[in-house]
């Protein structure tokens, strides 16, 4: 009787004593913490840029809305709005000034385009190396671009006065010329004093962007093609060129959207003068909304030219693009 009480209380503390730890679930919190971290950074980043994004949208995409609806209307300057679809649009290509100011745009933008391609690309070549005066040389040559479109026309529009200017007396000291020239009463003697503006004035920001992109290039890899016998214009054509592609797209954008976006030296020197013959797409759709209070035809006359800048943009990204 004793040894089966023995063995009742042996059992029962056999099984009343603990049993080993089973091991415990994969638990999901550090997973929770490390989502909950970066909600918390993208919010912070959010936070961060939302300023930003209200710029952009109170100054880009409110104003560009309220254009595209402006366009469907016809809608006096001093009247009220009325609905009229697709009629504004309708009337662009009948509109002789329009397609005469497209044309003399893009043939500005075609000669302005490459000929700050190629100065600017040619002094970033003269200021790319540290040497001595190049900081004041870049200096020189950037400082116009921080003056306005607006106070650079009235400059040059001074200069080439044929009554106070400076730029006949010196051609006729030169014998290029035997008379003032009356640089504002043809279209081409005129187109030639707002290409020489535009040039002084944006060229030196171009050179910057080009020199980085120089500055960025290997010297090891012009050295070793010139090691292998490649001459410097084949090296300049072949390996330099090629990686300034971003670079060189980059100024392209900004050449082409500023050139088919002229207004101001255009309207300041010549007032799209003599006739129209220097009128541009831009000075239209002012005269269009301002002068013929014609509000959503100038509306429609800005999203057409949004979309033709998009595709031609678009375009010279496509060709400029990196390639495997």
């Amino acid at each position: 009787m004793t040894r089966r009480r023995g063995g009742t209380v042996a059992a029962r503390s056999a099984s009343s004593s603990p049993s080993p730890p089973t091991p415990a679930a994969p638990t999901r919190a550090p997973r929770r913490r490390a989502e909950g971290l970066a909600r918390r950074r993208s919010l912070t980043g959010l936070l961060l840029i939302s300023p930003a994004l209200l710029l952009v949208a109170v100054f880009f995409l409110a104003p560009l809305g309220l254009t595209v609806w402006m366009s469907f209307h016809k809608w006096p300057l001093l009247g009220t709005p009325e609905w009229s679809g697709f009629d504004n649009y309708a009337a662009i290509p009948g509109d002789r000034t329009f397609l005469d100011a497209l044309g003399y745009t893009v043939l500005y933008t075609v000669i302005i385009t490459p000929l700050l391609l190629f100065i600017g690309l040619g002094l970033a070549f003269l200021v790319r190396d540290q040497r001595r005066g190049v900081g004041i040389f870049r200096t020189v040559w950037f400082l116009p671009y921080v003056f306005g479109f607006a106070s650079s026309a009235y400059l040059f529009l001074w200069l080439f006065d044929s009554s106070v200017g400076f730029v006949d007396p010196v051609l006729m000291d030169l014998g290029l010329t035997d008379a003032p020239v009356q640089w504002m009463n043809s279209a081409d003697t005129a187109t030639m004093a707002v290409i020489v503006m535009v040039v002084w004035k944006v060229v030196g920001f171009q050179m910057l962007l080009l020199m980085a992109g120089l500055q960025s290039v290997p010297d090891e890899v012009n050295e070793a093609a010139l090691m292998d016998g490649s001459g410097r214009w084949s090296t300049l054509l072949r390996i330099t060129l090629p990686l300034l592609r971003r670079h060189v797209a980059l100024v392209l954008v900004f050449s082409v959207s500023g050139s088919m976006l002229a207004f101001e030296q255009f309207f300041i020197m010549t007032g799209g003068g003599p006739g129209n013959e220097t009128l541009t797409v831009v000075n239209w759709i002012y005269n269009s909304s301002f002068a013929n209070f014609q509000l959503g035809y100038g509306s429609a006359l800005s999203v057409l030219l949004l979309v033709l800048l998009m595709i031609v943009n678009g375009i010279q990204l496509f060709l400029l693009r990196e390639r495997d």
